[in-house]
């Protein structure tokens, strides 16, 4: 009896994720560094897709037209606002403790400092600080949704702890303490400046801009008079009788 070859057993098919790259992320992080780089309007579609190397349909096809890319990156990203607002929490305990005020703005500023110089955020925090402080469309509408309700709670926080100062002052108190932050994550001249004493964007330069910020609430927002009991006063002298 004449039997043919056994049959050959069919491999399974090797998955999509094992053969493939994650393209639609590839997208995001492509535009993330594209954004960071050139900003908002000096990128097109077709840029993105060939930084990322994908069909240009296929951007459209994940995410639609620009605009809705930019909006991705930052709902990506999201979860720094709630590391924020996970540390705020912590800190702003008992408002009148001597260390709430910068307990505050560590929270403020230590997670952007530790994103900016870690390799997977440091395009989005670099676009954060450059296209978040030009009034575009886009950017305020990402503001809106994400950035105004994270300085909310913070203004609220401060103003605990600076309880004679009013909105209006915490509001600018804050509006000063994050161009303080803007800037350093952008800014790349202090090298230059310090004849090469100072690298940009150094991560220990975090602790010098904390004590910035806290220095300069302190000086500019109001705190409670000195009760007419507490000043010190010169004794008077009794005449000789």
């Amino acid at each position: 009896m004449v039997t043919g070859p056994a049959p050959t057993r069919s491999r399974p098919a090797p998955s999509r994720s094992a053969t493939k790259p994650d393209r639609q992320h590839a997208i995001l992080l492509a535009a993330e560094k594209l954004f960071a780089q050139r900003g908002y309007h000096g990128v097109t579609i077709r840029q993105i897709a060939e930084e990322a190397g994908v069909p240009l349909a296929l951007v459209g096809y994940y995410y639609g037209p620009k605009h809705e890319l930019f909006h991705a990156i930052f709902a990506h990203w999201n979860q720094t606002i709630e590391e924020r607002l996970t540390a705020l929490d912590a800190a702003s305990g008992d408002p009148a403790a001597p260390d709430t005020l910068t307990r505050i703005i560590e929270a403020f500023v230590n997670p952007v400092i530790r994103l900016r110089h870690s390799e997977e955020g440091h395009h989005y925090a670099q676009l954060v600080g450059r296209e978040l402080a030009y009034g575009s469309q886009e950017a305020d509408r990402v503001l809106r949704q994400f950035f105004d309700p994270l300085a909310h709670r913070f203004i609220v926080a401060l103003q605990a702890v600076f309880p004679h100062a009013s909105l209006a002052d915490v509001a600018w108190g804050y509006q000063f303490a994050l161009g303080a932050l803007l800037h350093h994550l952008v800014d790349d001249r202090v090298t230059r400046l310090s004849q090469g004493q100072c690298e940009a964007g150094d991560p220990a330069a975090a602790a010098r801009l904390v004590h910035f910020i806290v220095g300069g609430l302190r000086a500019a927002l109001p705190v409670p008079p000195v009760p007419a009991s507490r000043k010190t006063t010169t004794p008077s002298r009794r005449r000789p009788a």
